[in-house]
């Protein structure tokens, strides 16, 4: 793997050694003297995002929230869209804007927009630039996510990270959501259980599998799935909020209802906790009634 020196970092992303030096006290980036592409990858996000008056305190603290709200995400600078927000930092997963130290998520008018701007796009390959081994793969292939034009090439840069490392978890992972936001569900599927042989506690495959068991009609299968993943992380909360609409698919609305219970303690102020609660309320009201009408008749 190609390795940069201190001096190419500064000179690559034309930064001033004040503000790296400020950055790694403030524990968003490594105090080292070798950096690889990956690295590079990452401190160009927080220049961007300090380029937009977001404060390094805010960036750690956006990245740390996401970190508790997504299972299984170890750098979400890498693994998401990074985004300026007012503020404040919001990423894009799986095809959802969120604002992660609010919890709450967000209506993606335009990836465009002053309040939603891209702050990161792919990186070029060049003299500086040159991609040389799985890692530095991975990244690209996590920037070139970002935007639609070039997600067929992110595809691509994934099957050539699996060539060199056929136990890539992530990037089966991130495959996988490729395939099912293409609605290729049999090839998402694929990629998600391969994830999963990789390694069986990675709660993030675990959820995506039962989306992909869902959307196609397994919904018992989907919910013994989601429910793995709720056993690795009892926090993950849109893993509780899935399996409740699939109980609800089944009627079985007794059993949603523990996890409407759950999403909403979990996530007090999103958007998809006003649904939550409407549920929880049409399901004590329904059995409310039932038990009047039982009554009635005894």
């Amino acid at each position: 793997m190609y390795r940069y020196s201190r001096a190419d970092l500064l000179r690559i992303l034309r930064l001033a050694p004040r503000q790296l030096q400020t950055w790694e006290k403030a524990g968003l980036v490594t105090s080292t003297d070798d950096y690889s592409f990956f690295d590079l990858v990452q401190i160009k996000k927080v220049r961007d995002l300090c380029a937009q008056r977001v404060r390094p305190a805010v960036i750690r603290q956006s990245l740390e929230a996401m970190q508790k709200q997504v299972a299984g995400m170890e750098n979400p600078l890498l693994e998401a869209g990074a985004y300026q927000s007012g503020r404040r930092v919001a990423f894009r997963h799986q095809g959802r804007l969120v604002e992660p130290i609010a919890g709450q998520f967000m209506f993606d008018f335009s990836a465009s927009t002053e309040e939603g701007r891209v702050v990161n796009s792919p990186p070029r390959n060049g003299p500086e630039l040159v991609v040389t081994d799985v890692a530095d793969l991975f990244a690209r292939g996590i920037a070139l996510e970002e935007s639609p034009s070039t997600q067929s090439e992110a595809i691509t840069t994934y099957l050539k990270v699996l060539e060199m490392d056929p136990i890539h978890a992530a990037a089966h992972i991130n495959l996988g959501t490729l395939y099912y936001n293409r609605q290729e569900y049999g090839l998402a599927e694929r990629h998600y259980r391969s994830a999963i042989q990789i390694d069986p506690r990675y709660a993030l495959a675990y959820f995506d599998l039962g989306n992909v068991l869902d959307e196609t009609g397994r919904v018992a299968e989907a919910i013994n799935t989601y429910k793995t993943a709720i056993q690795l992380a009892p926090t993950y909360a849109d893993a509780h909020y899935n399996i409740a609409l699939a109980y609800e698919k089944i009627r079985e609305p007794r059993k949603a209802l523990q996890h409407w219970r759950t999403y909403v303690k979990l996530d007090t102020t999103g958007p998809w906790t006003v649904h939550a609660k409407h549920q929880i309320q049409r399901i004590l009201q329904s059995d409310s009634l039932k038990l009047v009408h039982s009554r009635r008749a005894n």
